[in-house]
């Protein structure tokens, strides 16, 4: 059965260290809770941790996204390719917010990490592809944080694919 990404809700607002308050205790435990250790990574690719944290990404919840993929990252076998992409989301999702927050230095080092986290990356790998993500990395670089518009659009253009995924996970 095909799950889509409507059943993840969205949170209510994007969290931002500094300027907002934080998400309640356990606000996303149920998505957290759908990546367990032991888990395939094919079922870790396919869990509502991992949908609803693309689904976050690709819509500015940057926080929020590198929250619920954790898990999943924990699960995953060291050193295996679906582990590094799996970094290299939370790194994608973390630079966005320090770029958000006003620090493309900041940012440009975390894209620098996502390059190289999936530098030999052909793809896909937790249905994503390496140059998807080297792209993104790309136009988070190139963003010198002059709004959060415009740090939203560039994640959710280079995320467009990734929300065609997780529909069809």
């Amino acid at each position: 059965m095909v799950k889509l990404v409507a059943d993840i809700a969205l949170p209510d607002r994007a969290y931002v260290p500094g300027q907002g308050p934080r998400h309640p205790e356990g606000a996303f435990d149920r998505l957290r809770a759908t990546a367990r250790p032991g888990m395939s990574a094919k079922a870790l690719a396919g869990s509502d941790a991992w949908r609803g944290g693309l689904w976050f990404l690709a819509n500015g919840y940057f926080w929020e996204a590198h929250e619920v993929i954790e898990p999943v990252w924990m699960a995953l076998p060291p050193n295996s390719a679906e582990r590094r992409m799996a970094q290299a989301v939370i790194q994608l999702a973390n630079g966005a917010l320090k770029l958000r927050m006003g620090w493309p230095a900041a940012a440009a080092r975390l894209a620098d990490q996502v390059e190289a986290l999936c530098d030999e990356t052909a793809g896909p790998v937790m249905g994503i592809l390496g140059a998807e993500m080297r792209a993104a990395a790309m136009a988070l670089r190139d963003e010198q944080g002059d709004g959060d518009s415009r740090v939203c659009n560039i994640m959710h253009k280079s995320c467009a694919r990734f929300s065609r995924f997780i529909r069809e996970v």
